[in-house]
């Protein structure tokens, strides 16, 4: 039992499930927001609100009046819009406000700390900084010797290439 509160009161939980409360409340503003701007607009330029486009796949299609299809087959693409809507602004929200000010602000602590942010390497660039400090530790080690190939007698095992000389 122990372990288990350990777990439950690492920070990181916590913060997840504060950013689920967060983002549920905050989906809950975004609905309102494209339903209750976004919709009108749409409405305002087209002929009725966002919710209610859709067009009739495999027809005679009906409705009923609470829009219930009653016959046929419609695909309700003003729904799927209206939710990719809600989904894009809620992206842009979450980017301009939170992610890109936090990015800012780190920036600007580590500067203050002295400390530049690193980028992150490529595969390539990380293989090659590895190579190129290998190759400087084996210079280092081969200091001692005259040599090019790191001893005497091209031992295989420092290195692999046989001796010319």
């Amino acid at each position: 039992m122990g372990g288990f509160k350990k777990f439950l009161m690492r920070g990181n939980v916590i913060d997840l499930a504060v950013a689920v409360v967060i983002g549920a409340a905050f989906t809950t503003v975004v609905n309102a927001f494209v339903r209750g701007v976004i919709n009108p607009l749409v409405g305002a330029i087209g002929t009725q609100a966002l919710d209610n486009y859709k067009s009739c796949l495999k027809g005679p299609c009906t409705t009923d009046d609470s829009g219930n299809v009653t016959e046929g087959v419609y695909i309700l693409w003003g729904q799927v819009l209206g939710a990719l809507l809600t989904f894009v602004i809620t992206a842009a929200v979450v980017y301009f406000c939170f992610v890109m000010p936090l990015n800012h602000w780190m920036d600007r602590r580590a500067r203050a700390l002295g400390q530049a942010r690193k980028e992150k390497l490529t595969d390539n660039e990380l293989l090659t900084e590895i190579r190129d400090l290998l190759a400087a530790q084996r210079t280092a080690a081969g200091d001692g010797n005259d040599d090019s190939d790191g001893g005497s007698g091209g031992s295989s095992r420092n290195n692999p290439r046989p001796s010319t000389s």
